[in-house]
């Protein structure tokens, strides 16, 4: 049973949103001795898993990575069914940890956080939700998640179609059953490719609107070996070591230090072929300068576009689907099963709407600039408003009652992706700056939630009010995730790293890929050296 509303309640600490981060958050605090409230939109836990329940979705990093850490006891008492969990597993397992660490007790489902205003005099955050709650609290921690506000589809005409419309962001938790039905997919992003295949099985007919394609590889998924499992068990902590270790986060990245541009061809193609044999994104690591390099990327992107030209019966079908205006990984690779094979189905239709764009939602169907479509359902795989989205959706203010958006109007700026100068005792949870999505999610959070536990203890031990980041600090970091940026490919995509997926929002590359080991090292020397780059402030002041 969930927390029930109430008004001026005064708690040590809010954390908003109930997913991986925030349960994780809650725990930690609880360890701490401190008491918590947390707040969560969803009728459940699960963050981004409560709400995608769209066909086919499940988790691109495997299972056994893609989990929490922290508690031995949890992973031996969990087992995970295949290499690449489902949402429904996914969410069962964060049900599990809720339950098994008695964390609903001081969650509040079904509310949405509003407005957080920061009271200079007496150091403490005021958080108000839709549901009337007024709650005050020495520390605000957004659990907020990186993909957690979906983007709204606005296309003209959309009022007017007579037929049913889904987002994937924002799926039926009854499901939908497209038999018999005429179906429109616009988006060819991660959602589309992973629902694209099992809405294929159903439908009549499947038209895939897509604008730019996407790089994919496969997750060859299926159940775990005995064996595998058995070594896992034995090495869990050998194992969670070395991902932690990898730039990525991730241990089956598998990344090597050779070279692309210096490797013999017909060896590259050899090496290429076996990490597409192992799947997932263990292609990314089979050199060190993919990402680097023009020429090196260059080999690894021709080589998935032979893999599509091998698979898609219908060679302009197969060109269509192989990208060509950016190199492959600076848009977040994509892992599927079956996404190309499914452009062989006499009951799939790809339409280029790069060539002829979308006109107009009609009430019969939709209207490019060429031709008219007749559709029964229309689902919209259009992404979200990716790292800055929740937080903006918050009236955030700090001191002098400055709002966050607005301080963030040219571009989100942090320090270490944690903190904001101007917001006092607010962390943020895997936020612009950190390395975020381009990492292990599961790893980056539970690197961040340890900093900001270690941080509020120090707090509590040293009788501090309040703790808060240097402007000096958050420019230079800022200045550095940028530079680092620049120093990789990454930056010649319009990915939604840098906004280009939302109209007129700032095209700032957001996450840091300076890699994890290095992040962690920076944090870890920060919270050593007396935290530097932080002003930290006792009661008295």
């Amino acid at each position: 049973m969930s927390a029930t509303p109430s008004s001026d309640t005064m708690v040590d600490a809010v954390v908003v949103g109930a997913g991986f981060s925030g349960l994780y958050m809650l725990h930690r605090l609880r360890e701490l001795g401190l008491s918590a409230r947390l707040f969560e939109a969803a009728g459940g836990v699960g963050g981004t898993w409560w709400w995608n329940r769209y066909p086919g979705a499940r988790v691109d990093i495997e299972s056994m990575e893609y989990s929490y850490s922290f508690s031995e006891a949890l992973e031996a008492e969990w087992e995970w069914s295949e290499r690449y969990a489902t949402q429904p597993e996914l969410l069962a397992y964060l049900e599990h940890v809720a339950e098994r660490f008695d964390l609903k007790r001081d969650i509040q489902f079904d509310t949405r956080v509003t407005a957080a205003t920061f009271d200079e005099t007496a150091n403490r955050w005021t958080v108000e939700t839709d549901r009337g709650d007024r709650v005050s609290a020495r520390y605000c921690v957004m659990a907020t998640g990186c993909l957690s506000v979906a983007n709204v589809p606005d296309f003209p005409g959309l009022e007017s179609f007579k037929g049913q419309t889904y987002q994937t962001g924002h799926w039926p938790h009854e499901g939908v059953d497209f038999t018999g039905q005429r179906v429109g997919v616009i988006g060819t992003g991660s959602s589309a490719i992973q629902s694209i295949p099992r809405i294929a099985e159903q439908a009549a007919h499947l038209h895939v609107f897509q604008r730019t394609p996407n790089f994919s590889v496969p997750a060859h998924n299926g159940p775990f070996d005995p064996a595998f499992l058995a070594d896992w068990k034995a090495n869990r902590a050998q194992y969670r070591k070395e991902g932690r270790e990898n730039g990525f986060g991730i241990r089956a990245l598998d990344s090597s230090e050779r070279l692309a541009v210096e490797t013999p061809p017909e060896e590259r193609q050899r090496i290429y072929e076996d990490r597409w044999a192992r799947g997932g994104f263990s292609l990314v690591g089979a050199f060190a300068d993919l990402i680097f390099n023009p020429a090196a990327n260059a080999t690894a992107a021709e080589f998935v576009g032979s893999k599509i030209r091998e698979i898609v019966k219908d060679p302009q079908v197969a060109e269509a689907l192989f990208p060509k205006s950016y190199p492959i990984a600076t848009k977040r690779l994509c892992v599927d099963t079956d996404y190309y094979a499914t452009f062989n189905r006499d009951n799939v239709t790809l339409v280029d709407v790069a060539a002829a764009p979308i006109e107009a939602i009609t009430p019969t169907g939709l209207r490019t600039t060429e031709a008219e479509y007749e559709l029964d359902s229309i689902v919209f795989a259009i992404g979200f408003d990716a790292m800055t989205g929740a937080l903006n959706s918050i009236d955030i203010r700090g001191r002098g009652g400055v709002a966050l958006k607005d301080r963030w109007a040219e571009g989100p700026r942090t320090y270490l992706g944690l903190m904001v100068a101007g917001f006092p005792n607010l962390f943020i949870v895997t936020g612009p700056g950190s390395p975020s999505v381009l990492c292990n999610m599961a790893v980056a959070i539970e690197q961040h939630v340890g900093w900001i536990a270690d941080c509020i203890a120090h707090l509590s031990g040293g009788q501090l009010a309040a703790i808060e980041a240097t402007d000096d600090a958050q420019d230079a970091w800022v200045a550095h995730v940028n530079e680092v940026a620049e120093m990789t490919l990454y930056p010649l995509a319009n990915s939604w790293y840098i906004g280009a997926n939302v109209p007129g929002k700032p095209h700032v590359f957001m996450p840091y890929i300076g890699g994890f080991p290095a992040y962690r090292e920076k944090c870890e020397q920060v919270a050593a050296g007396g935290y530097e780059g932080f002003t930290l402030s006792s009661a008295a002041s």
